[in-house]
């Protein structure tokens, strides 16, 4: 009987046809996973056959085999069998990375199941311990690298080291409170005694706080940059800041350098933070100096202005400010007026002022020569008409480059900032046509990256500087980064050089930056980690000018699979929070790109003023997420709404 507005339950009737479909799609699809495994472990045993002479260490053969099943796996599309087995609730294989062999089996025993053909008990506990072995593998190969996790995340912070880490214990003491795991030390910025200092900072954190934190060197490799550019005028421009109306907001600041020291313009130091203008004046009459007292001067277009001295900040420094804006050089003449005195105290002039470099525009279509020859670069020279001339010229920092380079090939400038193409090669260098600037140019500067994405670059291992970095940071540092390593033979020169180092057992970063890099992982993988404690950096700067933009989320994500394929650490690299880090305030898009950091072992911050701040929301997050995801798989955490 059926009451008034109820829905009749259709039921469906089982037929022996529907049986025997079901029966014989089940058949096939166990078919082709066996297929599937056994293409996987042929792959698996070429592959290891290849790397057996690299795998020295005993620690990792299981980690070699399974990544060299998950090269297997990979070579195949099995988008239609990931469909089939999610309909049928079994694993899709999305998540096989650290247990390729056992994760088919899985499947394999399921559809086995469905099909008839019994149960063993055995062969599902000996799946069940390999995945879960898998799993302490990573954990084991990234505690020998990074050291142990804190308590409350899984993912470590690395942090840039700026260059005022050498002076301020009480920085570096903050950094390593606030949640930094690992002190990372650039060795293309400073001097030795300035990274013994950060290291001893470092260790002297360690035993105050409790806290571990291993110390990387980065070693900076061949790494392309333009060359020096001619200095421009030797003055010092005064700026202050005034509001809409025109009224002060901000005196301009200066500091009268009694050091001997030539002066400069105002400047950003490592951190970010603006130091002022320097002008450098006589030692003695620096001394008679104090707050309250005004210095007089006409400045360069003969307009009258003045100082008003501030207070000292050092035997040979004196903070002043100017209300008005001025242009100072070399000669200008300097009137000391103490403070309630009618007398004016003695003159000095201004001494010699560091130029800053010619400023370099760059236009689309404009051309550019990169000179072999290291010849300081200049402007281009233009008729009255604004018709080039003399094309802007600048050196390259390597010039064996030239030898590499085509007609047509792209070349990219300051982290892309810059596009141009080859046009032509002689004895002279290159010569480029800029494709991509802003309509209001481009400012080409001295000591910027150049990269040449489409030439097979066949460039030294390291250089002269790198092998005397690797003398002290092999005495000195937990693991050393290697910059755009490109082969599996190049780990090997690397890892030659450090063995003649007594480094043996130091950690390697391989930081991947390059096409040929990625197109050479995992023989750099195996390399690597099959002698040393191993990770993998993702420096996703160069990498995205290399690979193209819009390519690096795909990119990003197939590094993070092979590395978890061969139980091998990631570092998450390259303007994480770079907004927060850098102004104080992050954009949405960084906070996503943040909580994408946890799937990786350590995500790594860069140097600016905000960086503790940065510490902070870093570890907020990706203590967050780890509740919400472990590398690719979700955690359905009880959520609240």
């Amino acid at each position: 009987m059926m009451l008034e507005g109820q829905i009749p339950i259709m039921k469906r009737k089982s037929t022996s046809s529907q049986h025997e479909s079901a029966h014989s799609g089940v058949a096939q699809l166990l078919k082709e996973m066996r297929a599937l495994r056994s293409r996987s472990i042929k792959s698996q045993k070429q592959c290891l056959e290849h790397w057996k002479p690299h795998l020295h260490l005993r620690g990792f053969h299981s980690s070699a085999a399974n990544l060299a099943a998950y090269i297997g796996l990979r070579r195949h599309d099995v988008r239609h069998l990931q469909c089939q087995l999610a309909n049928l609730g079994l694993s899709s294989l999305g998540r096989c990375e650290a247990h390729v062999l056992p994760s088919l089996d899985a499947v394999i025993r399921m559809l086995k199941i469905m099909h008839g053909e019994g149960f063993d008990a055995e062969e599902l506990a000996h799946t069940h311990a390999a995945m879960e072995n898998a799993g302490k593998l990573l954990r084991k190969h990234t505690d020998r690298l990074l050291g142990p996790p804190p308590n409350h995340r899984w993912a470590r912070i690395m942090v840039t080291l700026p260059s005022e880490a050498a002076k301020d214990y009480v920085f570096v003491r903050e950094l390593v409170l606030r949640g930094m795991d690992c002190a990372r030390i650039n060795c293309a910025h400073d001097e030795p005694s300035a990274w013994q200092r950060m290291v001893q900072f470092v260790r002297q954190a360690e035993q105050e706080t409790g806290r571990n934190c291993k110390v990387l060197m980065d070693i900076a490799g061949p790494k392309l940059r333009t060359g020096p550019v001619l200095p421009g005028a030797a003055v010092v421009h005064l700026k202050p800041k005034r509001d809409q109306k025109g009224n002060l907001a901000q005196a301009a600041s200066v500091i009268l350098d009694g050091s001997g020291n030539p002066g400069c313009q105002a400047e950003r130091d490592s951190l970010g933070r603006r130091i002022p203008a320097r002008l450098a004046v006589n030692a003695e009459w620096q001394a008679q100096l104090g707050p309250g007292d005004s210095i007089r001067f006409s400045d360069s277009r003969d307009k009258q202005r003045e100082l008003a001295v501030l207070k000292r900040i050092s035997n040979n420094e004196v903070l002043a400010s100017c209300d008005d804006g001025a242009i100072l050089t070399q000669g200008i003449e300097l009137r000391h007026q103490p403070q309630g005195k009618r007398k004016a105290g003695a003159g000095t002039v201004v001494g010699p002022i560091q130029a800053p470099p010619l400023t370099i525009t760059l236009n689309e279509g404009d051309p550019l020569l990169l000179t072999r020859e290291e010849i300081p670069g200049e402007p281009p020279v233009l008729d009255e008409d604004g018709n080039t001339i003399h094309a802007a010229h600048i050196s390259c920092t390597l010039p064996a480059v030239f030898s590499f380079l085509r007609f047509g090939q792209r070349v990219w400038i300051d982290d892309g900032r810059i596009g141009a193409r080859v046009e032509s090669v002689n004895d002279a260098g290159a010569l480029l046509r800029i494709t991509q600037a802003r309509p209001e140019g481009e400012k080409l500067r001295p000591d910027k990256g150049l990269n040449f994405p489409d030439s097979e670059l066949s460039l030294p291992v390291l250089t002269d500087k790198d092998y005397a970095d690797l003398d002290f940071a092999a005495a000195y540092a937990d693991m050393i980064g290697y910059s755009f390593v490109q082969s599996g033979d190049d780990m090997e020169s690397f890892m030659t050089a450090l063995a003649e180092r007594k480094g043996g057992q130091i950690g390697i970063v391989a930081k991947i930056e390059t096409r040929r890099a990625l197109q050479n992982l995992p023989e750099i993988i195996i390399r690597g980690a099959g002698r040393h404690p191993f990770g993998v950096m993702i420096a996703r700067g160069d990498l995205a000018v290399e690979i193209g933009y819009e390519r690096l989320a795909e990119i990003q994500e197939e590094i993070l699979w092979l590395c978890e394929a061969a139980h091998v650490p990631v570092i998450w690299a390259t303007q994480v929070l770079e907004g927060l880090v850098k102004q104080h305030f992050p954009s949405r898009a960084e906070i996503t790109d943040a909580a994408m950091g946890e799937r990786a072992e350590c995500v790594m911050l860069n140097k600016g003023p905000f960086v503790l701040d940065a510490i902070a929301v870093l570890d907020n997050v990706v203590a967050r997420m780890q509740a919400h995801h472990q590398k690719k798989t979700a955690q359905l955490r009880a959520l609240h709404w």
